[in-house]
């Protein structure tokens, strides 16, 4: 997968994984780990399906409609690249944290939602509940961050409850914070992600 690796300050925060929204790359998203953990690696990843010519991490049957079964398969993919980057750049597999806005945040959902201990924690900007009608994994000691827009028209408020729900029923300590502004992503939900990130990891 077409991604960036930079090697960090402190080994020992956790390595920040770094998924973009749709139409985005793997350049997007390296100002928010900055201002999240300027000490920690980064791996910033560029999805490998492409829509109208703009990079997604999974296919879609329409907005807001997944294609569960390439969602599945690229959810695998992205694990496995995940298992090959830690050996390859010599990062701890168990400390990675994901950073993912919208389709980025999606395919990190799905990591939770299919594979137990690929992630030690994740900040999702506007997620969509990734697949229903599916079994979590043990979820515990998983922190998650979840920005959403109480007037997001792709993501309502009702997916945003309903994958907080999820999320804690499998284990997963779950902070919600509420923008008002759409789908967009601010400075301000950007700076409760990183206060956030910080109290729980870094402390």
């Amino acid at each position: 997968m077409k991604h960036i690796f930079k090697q960090g300050t402190d080994t020992t925060a956790p390595v920040l994984l770094l998924l973009h929204g749709t139409g985005g790359t793997e350049r997007d998203l390296l100002p928010l780990a900055e201002l999240v953990s300027p000490a920690s690696s980064v791996l910033s990843v560029r999805g490998n399906v492409l829509e109208n010519g703009m990079p997604r991490y999974f296919r879609r049957l329409a907005e807001g409609v997944f294609d569960l079964e390439d969602l599945k398969f690229r959810t695998q993919e992205l694990n496995d690249f995940l298992d090959q980057a830690a050996a390859e750049y010599e990062f701890d597999r168990n400390n990675i944290v994901a950073i993912g806005y919208s389709n980025g945040a999606n395919i990190a959902g799905s990591l939770l939602f299919h594979y137990q201990g690929t992630l030690r924690g994740a900040i999702l900007h506007h997620p969509m509940v990734p697949i229903r009608d599916v079994d979590l994994p043990d979820l515990a000691g998983v922190s998650c961050f979840i920005g959403a827009g109480s007037n997001d028209p792709l993501c309502t408020p009702q997916e945003t409850e309903e994958l907080d729900r999820m999320l804690q029923a499998a284990g997963a300590p779950v902070t919600v914070h509420w923008e008002t502004f759409g789908h967009q992503l601010t400075s301000s939900e950007v700076a409760a992600a990183a206060a956030w990130f910080n109290e729980t990891f870094i402390g």
